[in-house]
């Protein structure tokens, strides 16, 4: 059993479809609508079916006044990491302080070639990200003297300007399944957010994944609690039980608590483009499973 104690957060990930243009932004101003704590999308900037994640995360933004954002990992390959953290401190300032910056390492190298990135090995990818988040921090760290210099092998700063701060401390939370990059995530990262679709052995993988975050995070000196642990899910609502995360509200809310206290898991993000799941989702299952987190935690 390992429960880090953490706040629970309930999300929604949303396809960022560029038809209609309007879509992906109704969803999410929904989400916000039905109670919901945080809206992602996915980024593939070289997929011509969906609108530029960064340009949606910017409009949705406006439309919103509560909801935090994320994207559900940002491409790091194709965004430079200077730009990038100008460009969330300024979302985040415009924002009110609602942006958070999920990144992954990178997947799909063809089309990330083919969009004028370089290919990296996954070691090298894992050295990149590592890079980058050195110099994100350098921009947000406007009160360190000079500017910001990295001499990374995939990334630099050579004396760039630092800022504007971010309104709120942003959370750097890393897309990783491997040892090293989780590794990574426990030693420089604010949260680590897989999806359950792609763990080996169902949920049952997150013990050994969380081992590897843990060990990042004492590496570095800070406890693994600092960490926060999301799950990017998918379900459906039905009347009667049909495996994990297929049934009623009931059983879904027993089954998010039991992530969260045998497996420490604390945000639940789940994919859909339904406002009748999401609203479920937010309105049935969350409170439901802070209950019951609630209860077990008191005992």
């Amino acid at each position: 059993m390992t429960d880090y104690g953490q706040e629970l957060t309930f999300g929604a990930f949303v396809t960022p479809a560029a038809r209609p243009p309007l879509r992906a932004v109704e969803l999410a101003v929904h989400a916000e609508d039905a109670g919901l704590d945080l809206v992602t999308f996915q980024d593939h900037p070289y997929q011509p079916s969906f609108h530029d994640t960064w340009t949606l995360l910017s409009f949705v933004a406006a439309r919103t006044r509560r909801i935090r954002l994320s994207g559900n990992v940002l491409n790091l390959p194709l965004r430079p990491p200077a730009v990038l953290a100008r460009a969330a401190a300024s979302l985040d300032r415009l924002s009110g302080g609602r942006l958070e910056l999920g990144l992954g390492a990178g997947g799909f190298w063809d089309a990330i070639e083919a969009m004028g990135g370089r290919r990296l090995t996954p070691g090298q990818s894992i050295q990149a990200v590592e890079e980058a988040i050195a110099i994100i921090r350098g921009v947000w760290a406007v009160d360190e003297p000079g500017g910001v210099r990295v001499d990374g092998e995939f990334h630099q700063a050579h004396g760039a300007k630092r800022g504007p701060a971010p309104a709120h401390p942003i959370g750097i939370w890393i897309g990783a399944y491997k040892p090293r990059l989780l590794r990574l995530a426990g030693r420089l990262g604010d949260g680590w957010l897989p999806s359950l679709s792609y763990l080996p052995d169902g949920p049952e993988s997150l013990a050994e994944l969380n081992k590897y975050v843990d060990e990042g995070a004492e590496a570095a000196g800070r406890a693994p609690a600092e960490i926060t642990r999301f799950l990017n899910i998918a379900g459906q609502f039905t009347p009667n039980g049909g495996g994990l995360l297929v049934g009623p509200p009931e059983q879904w809310a027993e089954e998010l608590a039991d992530l969260a206290l045998s497996y420490g898991t604390s945000g639940f993000i789940l994919a859909t483009d339904d406002p009748d799941t999401m609203s479920r989702f937010a309105q049935e299952v969350a409170p439901r499973v802070r209950e019951l987190v609630a209860v077990e935690r008191a005992g």
